[in-house]
C-alpha cells in the first residue's frame, strides 16, 4: 500500500508529541521496513526544518532513506488551489499524495481531509489496515 504521511505525524516523532508519537513513530517504521511505499512533501519537511529546535537536518536525512518527495511544481499547486479546501497547506499536502498516487493520507487531522479524493486514516488506523 502507498501512504502519504502529513507533516502532523512527522512532528509528533520529531518533536515527542505525546500522546500521538508511539503511533506515529510506527507508521514511519512501517515505512522504513517497506522502502518507497510512503512519501511526504518537501514543503512538509520545510515545516519541519522550521519547527525544530536543531532544524531536523538529521532526522529529515533519515526519513528520506527510505520516503519518497513527490516532484511536485506548478500544476500541483493549481490542483490544490481547485481542491476547495479550508486550509491550503492541507490542499497541498494532498496534490503531494496524488501525484505519488498514495492510497491513504496519513494525518491526525482527517476532518481537516474531507474535500480529498484519497481517504484520510489516523496512525492506528492506518496501521491496523497495514499490519
Amino acid at each position: 500500500m502507498r501512504i502519504f504521511i502529513d507533516t502532523d505525524v512527522l512532528l509528533d516523532v520529531l518533536l515527542a508529541r505525546e500522546p500521538h508519537a508511539a503511533g506515529s513513530a510506527a507508521v514511519l517504521d512501517w515505512a522504513e521496513a517497506h522502502p518507497g511505499q510512503a512519501s511526504v512533501s518537501w514543503h512538509g519537511l520545510a515545516n519541519l526544518h522550521y519547527l525544530s529546535a536543531d532544524g531536523a537536518e538529521r532526522f529529515i536525512r533519515e526519513l528520506l532513506r527510505f520516503c519518497e518527495v513527490p516532484a511536485t511544481g506548478s500544476a500541483e499547486m493549481l490542483q490544490a488551489l481547485d481542491l476547495g479546501f479550508k486550509d491550503l497547506e492541507d490542499a497541498m499536502q494532498t496534490a503531494a499524495a496524488l501525484k505519488f498516487k498514495a492510497q491513504a493520507i496519513v494525518t491526525r487531522n482527517t476532518r481537516d481531509y474531507r474535500k480529498s479524493p484519497i481517504a484520510p486514516s489516523t496512525p492506528d488506523e492506518i496501521l491496523r489496515h497495514l499490519m
